[in-house]
């Protein structure tokens, strides 16, 4: 008996040591449906860094630190993360921190103004079985006035709580859908809102085990919507530094609810559109990295009498283990007859797609070009039937920008205007052309450049003459639906070159960008003709100074980049505006004449005018200059163009020799993931990434063909499409496949919706391994649509393989 016993004591030892919340090799507190990070990502913008908890494979909570705000904002004073330190034999983290970020303060992108405060502090972070506990120690007490203002915030995703309840002591109440009052002004006249709750013990959403949470402090905890300042808040649970400590100013007890042996369902992530009959189909299946079985994979085909039939059924090939999660992949290319389908793998089933010739002929690429692009398009009214997307906007662009400024998106103007213009005088012609970036309303050169250059591709490759739109830039008025006889990818290649041009001839140069001048017109969320009144600003008469800024700067890097783009765009639009296309051309050749550097940009800007004019000044230059392995190898895709027109044995074989190193790299990249794409992301999910290695794939097959197979591409796209981490499956195009981003960060964000064609950044990294896309409108870092890396190369995919696999 005396054995049994201890053996006993000893199976439970073992059993409750495997349950508890230890830190692992990734240096986070890790069991069974619970990890907890400790300021692993550093981007409180964008609710990613502090305290983290992801429990029951959800993110639920985060940005666990010491806040000067009850409700921080973006841009509120957050503290510089020094030192990380894990002591394992304690089962602690703790990381030292301080106020002002002198980076930050006043200077740099999203500059904020930090208040006059000196604060040196540790957050310590243990746990015991399956509790945490966090400590705040200070280097010195809290000075007197700022007591009561500064407290250790961790914040709850609001996603994962509408509509749950909460109890705080006595008082009980439910996390509603939209923010709700009283709000009051404090007594430093700055708004805030009524707490939820107060007390010392909460507890949210005790009804469901996935999201529960118990909180409890010595210390008064207050619990506050977030959403009651900034429409993207999340819901917070706060408790004050102690007047007078240093020790423990702050001592937080958090017990998640941990289900026992918790297990992350597996998911079969597939093409949300389908399949043309002769690419490669392999469905990536994603398990918890815990899970011993491999379970059979069944391939059902739907008769025309509507019911399922068994087409395939095999055990799918063990690919491995990438991030948190082991991998499996069935393939079923063998599978070429048409019709509709679905996967399951046990409990799991697909939505439906289909195998069809015409998978990509129809409803995939055409959104981006009926709804996104002329959405975007500032500088003109967009109608669409009933509907109005956006109204006649920015009249009155732009004010010239004042000197040694610095924007808080992230624009600098230097000690001069580079123009003739001065520091807040008009300058004009600038009211027309250019497509608002997604979020902000901004006009980024770059942006319009590249939108402009990935369509100018599309057209030259694939003659797109689609025409659902009517586009009157002399009425200044688009409507949606309506077509009008000319081919609308000529017509937004030629909405963004007006812009560009314009600029030019207008300030003697290209224009670094245009954007409002406050914050409060940065964050509009509507409609962009309630951003400026329309009306050019004339100190004489006393009108609103609202007027957006145009701002300019030397950088080789983007002037040559956009002339590359200029010229390129010169030579599809030669029929349909040739005076357009003359003076593109002339511009790009006078950027190109303006610098004498040997770089790549302007090898780039080289290239393009050669393909163009056929010069032998620019000839020369190429072979010349593109001389290295490491420009070659970055750069291939647009070298494969020039070789059959450059007539030069030893720049071919420059160019062939680093090819092969290009596609010796390549495949061992490949390996590297399932998907078999570059999925490398940092904060931004690597959407526009992998789309534009797509492209890029698309002309080195064409160029290269023997080393590059047509699959890379056809990868990138499927990637997109649904194939890609994490357990949300949704097509990154809004609106294109059964499953999509219908909320998305686009200007139409807070009422909960999308624009179809629009394209997210797509599953981010939650920092070390924890791949995320989450149903919430406001994280550009997940969803917001990116102009042209995003959805103009997203079309550029779709067009591609459609051709490709039909011939």
């Amino acid at each position: 008996m005396r054995k049994f016993y201890i053996l006993f004591l000893f199976l439970y030892s073992l059993t409750n040591a495997q349950s508890n919340l230890i830190i692992n090799n990734q240096e986070y507190f890790e069991t069974k449906g619970l990890n907890v990070m400790v300021f692993h990502d550093y981007y409180p913008d964008g609710h990613q860094t502090g305290v983290t908890i992801i429990q029951n494979g959800n993110r639920i909570a985060a940005n666990g630190d010491l806040r000067l705000e009850p409700a921080p904002g973006q841009w509120s004073p957050v503290p510089v993360v020094g030192k990380r330190k894990v002591n394992i034999a304690e089962n602690e983290i703790s990381v030292s921190l301080s106020y002002p970020d002198s980076s930050k303060d006043r200077k740099g992108f999203n500059p904020i103004v930090y208040p006059n405060l000196n604060l040196k502090y540790n957050v310590r972070v243990k746990s015991i079985n399956n509790t945490i506990k966090i400590y705040v120690d200070l280097e010195k007490p809290l000075p007197e006035e700022w007591v009561g203002k500064v407290g250790f915030n961790i914040e709850l995703f609001p996603g994962e709580y509408f509509g749950k309840s909460y109890m705080m002591d006595n008082n009980y109440g439910i996390f509603t859908q939209q923010v709700n009052g009283p709000s009051y002004y404090d007594k430093n006249n700055k708004l805030q809102i009524t707490p939820l709750a107060e007390g010392n013990n909460l507890v949210v959403s005790p009804e469901n085990e996935n999201s529960k949470l118990t909180f409890q402090s010595p210390n008064k905890l207050t619990l506050l919507d977030g959403r009651g300042e900034y429409n993207n808040g999340w819901f917070i649970v706060r408790s004050l530094v102690i007047a007078g400590k240093t020790k423990n100013a702050v001592e937080l007890t958090i017990i998640p609810n941990v289900k026992p042996n918790w297990i992350y369902e597996p998911v079969v992530q597939i093409s949300q559109v389908g399949y043309h009959p002769n690419q490669n189909k392999i469905a990536v299946i994603e398990l918890d990295k815990n899970d011993p079985t491999v379970q059979k994979t069944e391939l059902y085909k739907f008769s025309l009498s509507g019911q399922k039939e068994l087409v395939l059924s095999n055990v799918p090939k063990v690919w491995g283990e990438f991030i948190r999660y082991k991998y499996l992949q069935f393939d079923f290319t063998k599978i070429t007859e048409e019709g509709v389908y679905l996967i399951q793998y046990g409990n799991f089933i697909t939505s439906p797609f289909q195998i069809s010739k015409e998978v990509y002929n129809r409803h995939v690429w055409q959104p981006t070009l009926e709804y996104f692009l002329p959405v975007q398009m500032c500088h003109m009214r967009v109608n669409d039937r009933y509907k109005v997307w956006h109204g006649l906007c920015h009249q009155d662009d732009a004010l010239m920008a004042p000197t040694d400024s610095n924007h808080f998106d992230g624009y600098v103007q230097g000690k001069e205007t580079l123009t003739n213009y001065k520091p807040g005088e008009h300058v004009p012609n600038l009211n027309v052309g250019g497509w608002h970036d997604a979020g902000d309303y901004d006009l980024r050169v770059e942006s319009q450049a590249a939108t402009v250059y990935s369509l100018a591709l599309a057209y030259e490759e694939f003659k797109v003459n689609y025409d659902e739109t009517t586009i009157n830039q002399t009425e200044k008025l688009v409507e949606i639906h309506q077509p009008d006889g000319k081919p609308d990818i000529l017509q937004q290649i030629e909405h963004g070159l007006i812009s560009i041009v314009n600029g030019y001839n207008s300030l003697g140069r290209l224009y670094r960008g245009i954007i409002c001048p406050t914050l409060r017109q940065y964050t509009l969320l509507g409609d962009g003709v309630n951003m400026t009144d329309g009306k050019i600003y004339n100190n004489a008469n006393g009108e609103i100074k609202d007027d957006r800024l145009v701002f300019t700067e030397e950088n080789p890097w983007r002037e040559l980049y956009t002339a590359g783009t200029l010229v390129a765009a010169s030579r599809v639009i030669k029929k349909y505006n040739p005076e357009l296309s003359n003076e593109c051309l002339k511009i790009a050749e006078a950027i190109w004449g303006n610098y004498r550097s040997t770089n790549w940009d302007r090898s780039f800007a080289a290239i393009e005018l050669f393909l163009t004019t056929g010069n032998e000044e620019y000839k020369n230059y190429i072979i010349n200059n593109v001389n290295t392995e490491k420009q070659i190898i970055n750069n291939a895709w647009i070298l494969g163009r020039t070789l059959p027109l450059i007539n030069d044995k030893n720049y071919e074989l420059l160019v062939n020799s680093a090819v092969q190193k290009l596609k010796t790299g390549l495949d061992e990249e490949q390996k590297e993931n399932p998907y078999g794409v570059p999925y490398k992301p940092d904060i931004w999910g690597a959407g526009w990434n992998i789309q534009e290695f797509g492209v890029k794939q698309y002309f080195l097959n064409k160029s290269f063909p023997k080393l590059f197979p047509k699959e890379n591409m056809l990868k990138a796209l499927n990637f997109v499409l649904g194939t890609h981490p994490g357990n949300n499956t949704s097509s990154f195009a809004s609106g294109v496949g059964v499953n999509s981003l219908t909320v998305a960060y686009g200007v139409n964000r807070d009422e909960w919706s999308y624009i179809p064609g629009g394209v997210g950044s797509g599953t981010a990294l939650i920092r070390p391994d924890f791949p995320e896309l989450k149903v919430w409108p406001y994280f550009w870092q997940q969803t917001e649509y990116v102009m042209g890396g995003g959805a103009c190369d997203f079309m550029f995919l779709v067009l591609a393989a459609n051709i490709i696999l039909n011939n």
